[in-house]
């Protein structure tokens, strides 16, 4: 029941001259005037929480936890790329969007005219078409290319490996893979798919190119053949270079000036009796490669050409076309002790297209153009070969020939 402080329903009206809302409007400008608010839910909820336990001086307050996904480590780059964390601004439309609108296919006018025929884009050192892996041996040779000079900014300048693709896309796997020898098509299929992750892991791996580490590769092969190429790595000779089955640079010889690899190549494989399935493969990799800070310095003399000395050689870039044709045995894990699943190293050749004559120091070592004359050491004596050229087969006569071009 009303109090005797509270006027009753019948006790005022509009008709009464003491009625302190007479005139009195609600609307929207009566409300933005109001001087007293209530306030929210969680300021209400903190004013409560602070009477007890209020926040330290002079800190701003946080929340407990804070999660900022731009800061964390990326898996295979050692940081993201920051990024703002503040939300974006809703969208209003207004004259400085509308003349914003208008003015975006001005600009875009403006730009195909400055570009006009293409003259001012950096021009491909080749007209030769984008290339696809192999899915059939070539039958003809690369054509002759006008002779460039590589930069680090075009660093495939003049050389038919411009049109290759990178890396492990240049390998060419077969379209099918019904059941062989002693496995079937599910395993076959497996096992080709681990003779190319060796191939990708062996010769693109950044670790095992930069010489650090050949683990990622060691891994992938049969104990066996880990084994054996593990004492080549620790004990390198001539007779025994792990440079003939991993591509690997020490970097006081030489760096790569680019993270892509040129890749052409095909794998193949076919029953192998009782024994299981082989696989074949033949692949050639370029590399294109920068002096390091011990280029060309022989290991007697330990000392430098003089001809290091009478240029920048900062920007001087060499490129390094390895081919491999490799075989892979997968034996029958009922008959043989294998590991299952794990390639093992078969017969396989190597050619070195513009790398020392001399080998056996355990990694690769192109020759930059200041170390050509005088020449060090064994002069090539065998027959000229286009290193690009994957019609011929490989060479096994162990001469140090000489390239057509790099």
């Amino acid at each position: 029941m009303p109090t005797t402080d509270e006027p009753g329903p019948g006790s005022s009206g509009p008709g009464r001259d003491d009625d302190p809302f007479e005139g009195l409007v609600l609307d929207d400008e009566f409300v933005r005037s109001a001087t007293n608010k209530e306030a929210s839910g969680r300021a209400r909820m903190l004013t409560e929480r602070w009477k007890k336990d209020p926040p330290p001086e002079n800190e701003p307050w946080r929340p407990a936890t804070v999660v900022r996904l731009d800061d964390r480590r990326s898996r295979w780059h050692r940081r993201r790329q920051r990024r703002s964390i503040r939300p974006r601004r809703p969208f209003r439309p207004g004259l400085g969007s509308a003349l914003a609108l208008l003015l975006v296919p001005v600009l875009v006018l403006v730009g195909l005219a400055s570009l006009g025929d293409g003259s001012t884009l950096p021009q491909k050192s080749s007209a030769l078409p984008a290339l696809g892996a192999e899915t059939a041996p070539p039958s003809s040779a690369p054509p002759t290319l006008a002779p460039e000079v590589p930069t680090p900014e075009r660093p495939w300048a003049g050389a038919p490996a411009e049109s290759w693709p990178n890396g492990a896309d240049g390998i060419g796997m077969p379209t099918e893979t019904p059941a062989t020898g002693a496995f079937g098509a599910r395993q076959v299929a497996a096992n080709l798919e681990a003779v190319k992750a060796y191939l990708v892991a062996s010769n693109l791996d950044p670790e095992v190119l930069s010489g650090s580490t050949a683990r990622p590769a060691l891994d992938l092969l049969d104990e066996q053949s880990a084994a054996d190429l593990s004492k080549a790595l620790e004990h390198p000779t001539t007779e025994d270079d792990p440079a003939s089955w991993l591509s690997r640079f020490d970097p006081a010889w030489a760096v790569p000036v680019t993270d892509q690899v040129k890749v052409q190549g095909s794998v193949t494989f076919e029953g192998d009796g009782e024994n299981g399935m082989l696989v074949h493969t033949d692949v050639t990799y370029v590399y294109a490669l920068r002096p390091g800070p011990d280029a060309g310095k022989t290991a007697a003399g330990g000392a430098k050409p003089a001809s290091w000395a009478q240029a920048d050689h900062s920007r001087e870039v060499a490129r390094e076309i390895v081919r491999r044709s490799q075989d892979f045995r997968f034996y029958d894990p009922e008959r043989f002790k294998v590991t299952p699943g794990k390639p093992v190293l078969g017969e396989g050749s190597s050619e070195f297209g513009n790398n020392r004559c001399e080998m056996g120091s355990g990694f690769l070592e192109p020759e930059f153009d200041f170390m050509r004359a005088p020449a060090a050491g064994p002069t090539p004596s065998g027959p000229e070969s286009d290193p690009y050229d994957r019609t011929k087969p490989l060479r096994t006569d162990g001469e140090c020939g000489r390239i057509s071009r790099t």
